[in-house]
């Protein structure tokens, strides 16, 4: 009898981690189909460039205006639905649609219905990461968020890793159009119902001693509130931006940069960037949570200072990665700044989520999302092709160099945010924000 209680205690206490982790990867699992989706176009800018006649600055609408604009429109909305509602349900619908307008970017005939298409993937995408951070956050207590964040953020450089390996063998087989179609595919029939199948809606704030559970959804403008009244949300929320800015113009351009200007064959993408892409962004996205979940245990000022110091490498690094002569020592030595652009991230999100209450989690980490879209993901890919376009009469194919290093004053200005961000985060995160 002692053994069958003991054994019975064992494995409901097992339960709960096993739980944990199949939702910590199921949704890994469809956060990187949602970054296959944004990579596959940056990768087969010069493929579908090719066919369409589409300029730099068209392309940096499609890659960055034009999916984050719809992304920051409909994600505070639906993460208040979040919010209010049964998360992993709302996960799995936008994964449907957000699949299903990827597919549809394989059927494209110009640029208005390519546009329209990225409209509708940037909607769907809206309702997939917030409200995958606040289930993560009711699996996983306050210390370990940071860690778990930085785990599932590895989607991204996975996302990476699969878009450039998928998108160089489509070019040299199936065609861009087919890649678009299958990833589609794959998303609304086989990731969305595993999802519902295997990942439980969890109890929220119950990793949160303390707080209340079953307390209302504040309105959106308390949530906007908070982040006016809080000195280092909104410090976070412009150091964000700023990080994002870099990371998303490095990230949407490179390819495309060491294919023309380096001269990289365009099948070396699926041989050797997608693979340096994948290490290199998981490094970053797992390596800031990971110090952060290591250093904050001393001082709380680490969730600035790691991105801090990340941003300030990364200047002269990069810098010199855009001026060698051949895409094999390029790429080769920008392995430590694609590494830096992205450790920024899981410390945000989880400095949202621990000064956030359990109901407004959705919405809190939406409006950290309006930062890294609009002023990321929305500007950083625009501003380039733009300078780009500018500089090639002068420049021809070398353009894209100096559009690149437009973004290192960025990420010095990026490096002092996130010093600001560490001078007052160690106050703040004694005095969570209050319930309302």
């Amino acid at each position: 009898m002692a053994t069958g209680s003991a054994t019975t205690l064992a494995t409901r206490e097992a339960a709960p981690a096993t739980r944990r982790t199949v939702a910590l990867w199921m949704l890994f699992a469809i956060g990187t189909l949602n970054f296959v989706d944004r990579q596959l176009l940056s990768v087969l800018v010069e493929p579908i460039r090719a066919e369409m006649a589409f300029t730099d600055t068209q392309f940096g609408l499609l890659t960055g205006l034009s999916f984050a604009l719809f992304y920051a429109l409909m994600g505070i909305p639906l993460a208040m639905v979040a919010d209010r509602w049964h998360r992993v349900r709302l996960i799995a619908a936008a994964c449907v649609v957000w699949s299903l307008f990827t597919a549809v970017c394989g059927l494209v005939q110009n640029f208005t219905q390519l546009a329209l298409a990225r409209f509708g993937v940037g909607i769907g995408e809206a309702g997939g990461g917030t409200p995958s951070y606040s289930v993560l956050s009711d699996y996983y207590p306050p210390e370990r968020r940071p860690l778990a964040i930085g785990l599932y953020t590895l989607c991204g450089p996975m996302g990476v890793f699969l878009g450039a390996g998928l998108g160089g063998w489509a070019a040299a087989t199936i065609g861009w159009r087919g890649a678009f179609i299958a990833i589609g595919l794959v998303g609304a029939l086989v990731a969305a119902p595993m999802l519902l199948l295997l990942v439980r809606e969890p109890p929220r704030g119950q990793m949160d001693a303390g707080r209340q559970t079953n307390e209302a959804a504040p309105s959106i403008g308390q949530s906007l509130s908070a982040f006016t009244s809080n000195r280092s949300l909104r410090a976070v929320a412009i150091a964000s931006g700023l990080c994002a800015f870099v990371s998303y113009g490095m990230l949407n351009w490179i390819p495309a940069f060491l294919m023309r200007t380096q001269g990289m064959p365009v099948g070396a993408l699926a041989t050797w960037f997608a693979p340096a892409a994948g290490i290199t962004f998981g490094l970053g996205n797992w390596g800031g949570g990971a110090l952060v979940n290591r250093f904050a245990r001393r001082s709380a000022a680490a969730y600035g200072m790691v991105p801090c110091i990340a941003m300030l490498l990364l200047v002269p690094s990069f810098g010199a990665a855009l001026f060698v002569q051949s895409w094999q020592w390029s790429l080769a030595i920008m392995l430590p700044p694609m590494i830096a652009c992205t450790i920024f991230v899981a410390p945000a999100i989880a400095l949202v989520q621990n000064l956030s209450p359990p109901r407004a989690r959705a919405t809190a980490t939406a409006v950290l999302m309006l930062m890294f879209n609009l002023v990321g993901l929305g500007c950083g890919p625009l501003v380039v092709g733009i300078i780009s376009d500018a500089l090639t009469p002068l420049h021809g194919a070398a353009s894209l160099r100096f559009a690149l290093l437009c973004t290192l004053p960025v990420a010095a200005l990026a490096a002092y945010a996130q010093y600001r961000v560490a001078r007052v985060v160690p106050r703040d995160l004694d005095e969570p924000i209050k319930e309302n």
